[in-house]
């Protein structure tokens, strides 16, 4: 911070004498995060204007989703521990400034190689400010149900918006231009960032060191593990370069957790999943989007290739589920301190469960009141009763000093499960469509069907999960 010094002592310092405005606050941060995930599938349904106009190859395409998801998943451990040493607030200022610039070299791109770079930067920026998103709002707002309020509303943003990505990039493509999908995040950008600045008050904060090699050997294997599994997708697992992605990935977060217990500064805590219910709650950030995301992604392919909707309407196909998945979010306060998290947790996974499973009943005729709506809305249900809680759970039983790194493993877990999780059902997809009979339409559903029996797999591991929270009253394992 400007005009700040740190005393030698390594006393905690407060950066600023701002005086806090929670509200304010709130909103600014839920308004990143609502950007953050966004991003993440805004672009999907504007994906084929964006091969016209700037000669994408079917191959290359997928890249631009990918792109985004590698470099934000692979650097988010780095962004939240970085946040809890040189100023969560500096880390969200500057990373929401960095993606909001990135957004508009986008929607300037003039070839594909220069979407690609600025969709790059939109990840570097997103993995700055996300972790310091979840730590800056659980430090400025203390009281303890005002802090479980805004929890559940930050998860709620965060599951609904996913869904929301798609309606917000139908109406834009529909009704604009595919540019505009990430024009929108300019204003938007530079708005957050000018009231951050001014409400937002940096929390204290420690002398410390950054833990350099942890960070190189964390992020790079993620990172790696990342690439490996979304390119997996394409030429498959027998690829070379997937094969020792992989395994390089795999070695160097072992080297990483070795240099985790060795560092006294380390940038993951181990101690973060020593609690019994803080663990499950990383297990399932990880399980939960391996499971969705297949939902929007191939349901959004059907709608348009299949059912013949245009990007407008498949936007708004999945609106009931993105509404559902809010207002959970709004009793999620009431809910969680009545039945404690196993009960609400146990619930959702199995309402996601069953919703994932009626989608593998999915033909080339079917309707969308008949056989979309209904999975939609359990999974939606399931969605907003099995993840609110999760928020709540982490950022409720950390110290301050670790909030930005339990909020960097939180959305680590989430994207890397995600990205993980959509590069094996893809595959899935493309294995039994190379071996389908029938006619195109056929032939796609029925990989579509293969890939959510493999999801109601990973679903049903969700809910195994939920089993081993603990009771209320039950004694801290």
């Amino acid at each position: 911070m400007p005009g700040t010094t740190l005393p030698a002592s390594g006393t905690a310092v407060a950066a600023t004498a701002a005086r806090p405005r929670p509200g304010v606050v709130l909103a600014t941060l839920l308004t990143c995060q609502l950007m953050i995930v966004l991003d993440i599938t805004v672009m999907n349904v504007a994906l084929p204007r964006i091969q016209a106009d700037l000669g994408f190859t079917a191959a290359s395409l997928s890249w631009v989703m990918s792109s985004y998801t590698l470099v934000f998943g692979g650097l988010l451990l780095l962004g939240g521990r970085a946040g809890d040493l040189f100023g969560r607030k500096r880390m969200f200022v500057g990373g929401v400034l960095l993606f909001t610039v990135a957004s508009l070299a986008g929607g300037l791109a003039g070839s594909a190689a220069w979407l690609i770079v600025a969709r790059i930067a939109q990840g570097l920026g997103a993995a700055a400010a996300g972790p310091s998103t979840l730590a800056l709002l659980t430090t400025t707002i203390t009281e303890p149900r005002a802090r479980l309020r805004a929890l559940a509303l930050f998860s709620g943003m965060s599951s609904a918006g996913f869904a929301v990505g798609l309606i917000l990039g139908g109406l834009l493509t529909e009704w604009l231009s595919w540019r505009a999908v990430l024009f929108i995040n300019a204003p938007f950008g530079l708005v957050v960032a000018a009231l951050a600045s001014r409400y937002v008050v940096e929390p204290s904060r420690q002398r410390a060191r950054l833990d350099l090699p942890g960070a190189v050997t964390g992020t790079v294997g993620v990172a790696a593990l990342v690439y490996g599994f979304i390119r997996a997708a394409d030429p498959g697992w027998t690829d070379p370069l997937t094969v020792t992605s992989l395994i390089a990935g795999a070695v160097l977060i072992g080297v990483f957790l070795v240099v985790e217990t060795r560092t006294a500064q380390p940038l993951l805590p181990l101690r973060l999943f020593t609690d019994r219910n803080r663990a499950a709650a990383y297990a399932n950030f990880f399980l939960g989007p391996m499971a969705g995301m297949s939902m929007f992604f191939f349901l959004t392919q059907y709608l348009q290739d299949v059912r013949g909707m245009n990007a407008l309407g498949t936007g708004f196909a999945f609106l009931p589920m993105a509404l559902l998945v809010f207002v959970l979010s709004r009793f999620i306060p009431r809910l969680l301190p009545r039945f404690g998290p196993k009960p609400v947790a146990l619930a959702g996974t199995l309402s996601m469960t069953a919703g994932v499973a009626w989608l593998t009943q999915l033909e080339v005729g079917s309707g969308y009141l008949t056989s979309l709506l209904g999975p939609m809305v359990l999974t939606g249900l399931g969605m907003g009763l099995a993840f609110s809680p999760l928020n709540v759970i982490i950022m409720s039983s950390v110290p301050a000093s670790d909030a930005g790194a339990a909020g960097g493993v939180l959305q680590t877990m989430q994207q890397t499960g995600a990205t993980l999780g959509l590069a094996i059902l893809v595959t899935i997809f493309g294995t039994v469509t190379r071996t389908a009979t029938g006619s195109p339409h056929e032939v796609m559903v029925t990989g579509m069907t293969s890939a959510f029996t493999a999801s109601v797999i990973i679903a049903a591991l969700t809910f195994v999960v939920a089993l081993t929270f603990r009771r209320e009253g039950e004694r801290a394992a």
